[in-house]
């Protein structure tokens, strides 16, 4: 069966359904499976090659700009961008995931 594709209103009009109360329930059997997602997450960061030596060497340049504003700055700059790349990292591995489930869903169908 061929994935189903969603139209940019679509995607919007989910995004706008996404509140704080609708995660509560979920916040907790994540938690759970925290551990096992990171490893995950780590695991295609590195064979994205985000921590390889240029990402090293970021790091080093951040933290021994010797101004102390430019400093603050370089390593604010860092921080921002790699949360907004695992946050990318996350949501995508939440979409397989949601796929790989959705296939469990359709097995266990079959047989009822």
């Amino acid at each position: 069966m061929p994935e189903r594709q969603f139209t940019e209103a679509e995607l919007h009009a989910a995004l706008e359904q996404l509140t704080p109360e609708r995660f509560q329930e979920w916040e907790a059997r994540i938690a759970e499976m925290a551990p096992a997602l990171q490893r995950t997450i780590v695991q295609i960061l590195h064979e994205g090659g985000w921590f390889d030596e240029a990402h090293e060497a970021a790091v080093l340049k951040a933290a021994t700009t010797p101004d102390q504003e430019e400093r603050l700055t370089a390593v604010k700059t860092l921080m921002a961008e790699e949360t907004r790349t695992v946050m990318f990292v996350g949501v995508a591995v939440g979409w397989e995931l949601a796929r790989e489930l959705e296939g469990f869903e359709s097995d266990h169908g079959e047989g009822d």
